[in-house]
């Protein structure tokens, strides 16, 4: 097997505060993300499935422990539960700003954000702000910037909660595109609550225990993206669905949470 393109050993977060009613530790979590594949992270509430994300991505640090990058990782790109785009830039600025902090000539940072915003669908809209476009096109635009500077690892927090469910569906088939189109494949790791989301997107799921956030199960899906025609309704799928959602009940009742 590949050498991981990252992995968590160990790591262990600590919580502000003291007492009984103080929050418990999470971890020790022991995770990891190889070179080109899709892993969805689902887990009940409080699982710690984002502050999971955010060790990977280096924006959080473990209290002990470690986060273990290979040493030929290149970039990494990020986008969160809300498109987080700048209001008063259009989308054309928005999805060339990493490029532009990262020394690229103003220009060649636009042309390579106009591919990037053409890639996911907007390159008609290259000159709409944020509040001129729908909740769809606008995390188009903040995958098209976290896509912008080719990333070796994508991390994604649950970008398309908020979105209806036609919506979310193409933009999980546009993620496979893209994904299936680049050379090398980006990793990906995708954090949702929706356990078919999660069997559909990846070729991994990981089930963290509602408790401390550990890994209790690591379960592979059936095939690899893109999906065919009619992929949901095929016998494999709603089997992998179901050990899926066998498991992270599991995780919930141990811990004693509810998602």
């Amino acid at each position: 097997m590949a050498e991981p393109i990252a992995a968590l050993n160990g790591a262990v977060v600590a919580w502000p505060g003291s007492g009984a009613s103080a929050r418990p530790p999470l971890g020790p979590i022991d995770l990891t993300v190889q070179p080109g594949e899709i892993l969805a992270l689902v887990g009940a509430s409080g699982a710690g499935k984002s502050t999971t994300l955010r060790l990977l991505a280096g924006l959080q640090a473990p209290t002990s422990g470690a986060v273990v990058r290979a040493a030929d990782v290149g970039r990494t790109g990020v986008v969160f539960q809300n498109p987080t785009l700048m209001p008063w830039a259009d989308a054309l600025t928005n999805a060339a700003l990493p490029l532009e902090l990262a020394g690229v000539s103003r220009q060649a940072a636009r042309d390579r954000a106009a591919a990037a915003l053409t890639a996911v669908g907007l390159g008609g809209r290259l000159d709409a702000r944020p509040s001129q476009l729908s909740g769809g096109m606008a995390m188009r635009a903040a995958l098209a910037r976290a896509l912008v500077t080719a990333p070796d690892l994508l991390l994604l927090d649950e970008p398309f909660a908020a979105l209806d469910s036609v919506t979310r569906r193409r933009l999980i088939e546009d993620l496979h595109a893209l994904w299936a189109a680049a050379r090398p494949r980006p990793a990906i790791v995708f954090v949702t609550h929706d356990v078919e989301e999660a069997v559909y997107l990846a070729q991994r799921v990981v089930v963290l225990g509602a408790a401390d956030g550990r890994p209790i199960a690591d379960l592979a899906t059936p095939g690899i993206p893109p999906r065919p025609e009619g992929w949901r309704a095929a016998p494999l799928y709603r089997q992998a669905v179901e050990a899926v959602a066998a498991a992270l009940d599991a995780s919930m009742g141990a811990g004693g949470k509810a998602a």
